[in-house]
């Protein structure tokens, strides 16, 4: 069964999320330059062209950030075809198997110090509620998104793929993220806000 690729918009303009009808990786990595993507196949041939600026892999789909010179009617298209010809054009493979779970939280470390940890009490069912009730709606968005921390009442987050700079976002956290975490966990939730901002 050959690829197919499908192009759907996001939240932030300067990303396009790529659905695929396959699975393309088996952990979540944003990269922001062709350095950090010498291992992942899709993302080092992703940064040969001149337009892209950040690749995000999830599971079935990129999200591809673009210069903010170009216009996404200029290159969508183009774009869909060459994911899917290079898909095509190579065996079927999980695209981050490459990566050990190490490189991805040093990667991760070097791009936005994120520094993944096991979460215990209020922080685990901070991240378990992300986890069930937001992470589904953020995917399905172009982005993800992971508990960094919880102090004092602060929630911070840690946005990537699509959700990084997206003008929305404050909104989505304030009113979505916020509000849920308040119904679920009361007052012990004063505020949440994103540590990429």
């Amino acid at each position: 069964m050959n690829y197919s690729i499908y192009a759907e918009s996001t939240p932030n303009p300067e990303v396009m999320k790529f659905v695929s009808n396959r699975m393309l990786a088996d952990k979540s990595i944003e990269l922001t330059d062709a350095n950090m993507a010498k291992k992942i196949p899709l993302a080092n041939e992703l940064f040969k062209l001149p337009f892209v600026k950040g690749v995000f892999i999830s599971a079935n789909f990129i999200s591809v950030t673009k210069i903010e010179n170009i216009q996404w009617e200029d290159i969508a298209l183009q774009l869909r075809i060459y994911i899917t010809d290079f898909l095509n054009s190579i065996e079927v493979m999980n695209h981050t198997e490459n990566i050990d779970q190490s490189e991805v939280e040093l990667k991760e470390s070097d791009n936005k110090g994120i520094i993944k940890k096991e979460f215990l009490g209020e922080e685990k069912k901070i991240a378990d509620l992300l986890d069930e009730y937001i992470r589904p709606a953020v995917e399905s968005d172009g982005g993800a998104i992971t508990l960094y921390s919880f102090n004092d009442g602060i929630v911070t987050v840690n946005l990537s793929g699509a959700c990084s700079g997206c003008p929305s976002s404050t909104i989505t956290l304030k009113q979505g993220i916020e509000g849920l975490l308040k119904q679920k966990m009361g007052d012990k939730i004063k505020e949440v806000i994103s540590r990429n901002n």
